[in-house]
């Protein structure tokens, strides 16, 4: 039997037994009641132009109303007026019942959302989903949404980001000084240490603020998005890697009272979805961004990556900030020592076989 007939027979059956609805237990008025129909919006914080990131909204719509054979139905449009930042009140409040968004938006409510997304120098990609699904992390933080009167799923990831686009090289920790620079979530507060002045922009308003010279750098995602956005037209150096941003994890929001009034079969319907494309994201990433970086080399980009001084720098920055953070906020702090606890764990395993595959490969590939 396929997933989707499995689903089914769920919704059918209203949590009974496949058994009991074949053997004529339920009649069809009590199969309708069992399946009501649901009408829900959901607002994602990317515009339609970011097609990789809007359209796992659109998948995960998808999916769920063919699994509920149209009885649930989720209409996904971009946040009202662009604006991402009002998106998880809006959630919580009940105003629209779903938002697809990275939980580090929130870091100015409290730095341990950030956690939920991307932490510098924390975990990369497939860290991350394993720490969310099977190292406890989902559960902490929706214990820790909840007060909030929110609940999270994961929907997808963009793998390891790229560090930006630069209008002048970067050399030395001192070239980082008074530079304006866009970027998002903990990354700030780290990079504000070693005298970046950041800003908080859309991915829209990007190339207007380089090209107007309001900033000085900016990072977004990576090759396929950035090459969307013309970011290599008004910054020509393109450092990597977005040290801030191992592996950013996008979540799907619901309103902890609407998820709790969900039918249990449309509960299994949107979970399952929701696995499906937290997956399918960063293989979406993975397939387009070798050829979006050849097409911006070709253009003109000149790939540089971070001085070994700054990587340093960083990372001395980001233990600064972390200890700072876990000294005021508990909820922090047992978001973070789990992390870092995992986080070890992981790369203890990572430099035995994942490393040392990866390494080869690239040696051979540059070997020709």
């Amino acid at each position: 039997m396929k997933r989707r007939d499995i689903l089914r027979a769920g919704l059918a059956g209203g949590g009974l037994a496949a058994g009991a609805v074949a053997a004529g237990g339920l009649a069809a008025p009590a199969l309708a009641q069992a399946a009501p129909d649901v009408r829900w919006r959901l607002h994602s914080a990317f515009p339609r132009t970011l097609d990789a990131l809007y359209g796992t909204a659109e998948l995960f719509a998808r999916q769920v109303f063919e699994a509920s054979d149209g009885r649930f139905q989720i209409e996904v449009a971009p946040a009202p007026g662009g604006e991402s930042a009002a998106l998880l009140d809006a959630v919580a409040a009940g105003t629209v019942e779903m938002a697809y968004s990275p939980a580090y938006y929130e870091v100015g409510r409290d730095p341990t959302f950030a956690l939920a997304t991307a932490a510098p120098f924390g975990l990369n990609a497939r860290q991350q989903n394993a720490w969310m699904l099977h190292g406890g992390a989902l559960d902490l933080f929706n214990e820790f949404f909840a007060r909030s009167r929110l609940y999270a799923l994961p929907g997808g990831n963009t793998g390891t980001q790229m560090g930006g686009w630069f209008r002048r090289e970067v050399k030395t920790v001192a070239d980082l000084q008074g530079l304006r620079f866009r970027i998002a979530g903990l990354g700030a507060q780290v990079l504000a240490k070693l005298g970046v002045v950041p800003r908080a922009l859309p991915g829209s308003e990007l190339y207007a603020a380089l090209e107007g010279k309001t900033l000085d750098a900016a990072e977004w995602i990576g090759p396929y998005d950035d090459d969307k956005l013309g970011l290599n037209k008004v910054a020509p150096f393109y450092y990597y890697p977005g040290f801030w941003e191992g592996g950013a994890m996008i979540h799907f929001w619901f309103g902890a009272q609407k998820w709790s009034e969900l039918p249990k079969a449309y509960k299994a319907i949107a979970q399952s979805a929701a696995a499906s494309v937290n997956g399918d994201l960063q293989a979406k990433y993975d397939a387009r961004n070798p050829e979006a970086l050849r097409r911006l080399v070709a253009g003109g980009a000149q790939l540089r990556p971070f001085p070994q001084e700054v990587m340093e720098a960083a990372f001395k920055a980001a233990n600064e900030v972390y200890g700072d953070l876990s000294a005021k906020n508990p909820d922090f702090k047992r978001a973070y020592d789990s992390l870092r606890s995992f986080r070890n764990d992981e790369y203890l395993w990572f430099q035995v076989a994942e490393y040392t595959y990866d390494n080869f490969m690239i040696r051979a590939r540059a070997r020709g």
